[in-house]
């Protein structure tokens, strides 16, 4: 991809040099009311699940029922430090904050009423306006500050351990975040979520709408990159890996379980990618209305 190195935006919060103090408050994860598992997130919960010997979809249910939240103490002091980085990881945040500048850039030409999020740039915990949030919940976004939260270290399993390297894979994450923000101004986010509230036993198909229709918002944001000419080859490619490696039936496959669809919350890997192609290809929001397909 075609980008611009050196600069770093306005809406960019780096907290690398910080450490979050752990101990009583919580967050809800997957399905809660705060903050959600980004994409990423249940690719690290596999990587955990390898190395613990679980079953993730175990995890996944214990994390939606209350049993995986996270404890916090709000009142913890933060420990501030110099932020430490390698000439690639700033690089790579560099990279961040250009992917973040343009799909925001291209959002605001898009919806009148488009304010812009933050991305937060953290390693190992940070504190959230949703609450604490550790490394292993992969990239999210949290509604109640309106923030994107990355450990950059993510992108390093998501191209070794689930084969989606590539700028563009790391661009279509955080483009996939911003299509929650997007959900966050439009209303969408807090209508789904009383969907979710009124009707529980549709919680996990309305979640793979949500999710569904972020890749596609991902690919609306490719589409405007593409007609810029700041693609470059293999790039949308790499895009479609991510979207395929992230779903739930990859996820499932992996973990050596039977594929269970009604147990997706975010979509197979042909949905994810088949929606994130629908916004590339029209570059136009209104064909992403994942509720009524």
């Amino acid at each position: 991809m075609k980008w611009t190195r050196g600069q770093r935006s306005e809406n960019l919060e780096d907290r690398r040099g910080q450490r979050a103090g752990l101990g009583g408050g919580r967050l809800p994860l997957p399905g809660g009311r705060g903050g959600r598992m980004g994409l990423g997130g249940i690719v690290l919960l596999l990587a955990i699940a390898y190395f613990t010997g679980q079953n993730p979809l175990t995890l996944l249910g214990a994390m939606d029922s209350g049993g995986g939240q996270l404890p916090l103490d709000p009142s913890a002091e933060v420990a501030m430090a110099p932020v430490q980085e390698s000439a690639a990881e700033a690089e790579r945040a560099d990279f961040m904050s250009f992917v973040l500048d343009d799909s925001q850039a291209a959002w605001q030409r898009l919806l009148p009423n488009y304010r812009d999020a933050r991305l937060v740039l953290f390693r190992d915990a940070v504190h959230s306006g949703c609450g604490g949030a550790q490394a292993a919940m992969g990239p999210f976004y949290c509604p109640a500050d309106e923030r994107v939260y990355i450990d950059l270290g993510f992108f390093d399993e998501l191209s070794r351990r689930f084969g989606a390297p590539g700028d563009f894979a790391q661009a279509y994450v955080l483009a996939h975040e911003i299509g929650h923000h997007v959900q966050n101004v439009t209303g969408t986010e807090r209508k789904v979520r009383q969907l979710q509230r009124a009707n529980p036993e549709h919680e996990n198909a309305l979640s793979v709408r949500l999710e569904l229709q972020a890749d596609c918002y991902a690919g609306v944001w490719a589409h405007s990159t593409a007609r810029r000419d700041i693609l470059e080859r293999g790039d949308l490619q790499e895009g479609l890996g991510a979207a395929a490696a992230v779903g739930d039936d990859r996820i499932q496959e992996m973990s050596g379980s039977a594929v269970r669809p009604e147990a997706f919350t975010h979509g197979s890997a042909e949905q994810r990618m088949e929606w994130f192609q629908r916004g590339y290809q029209s570059g136009d929001p209104n064909a992403c209305d994942t509720f009524q397909s």
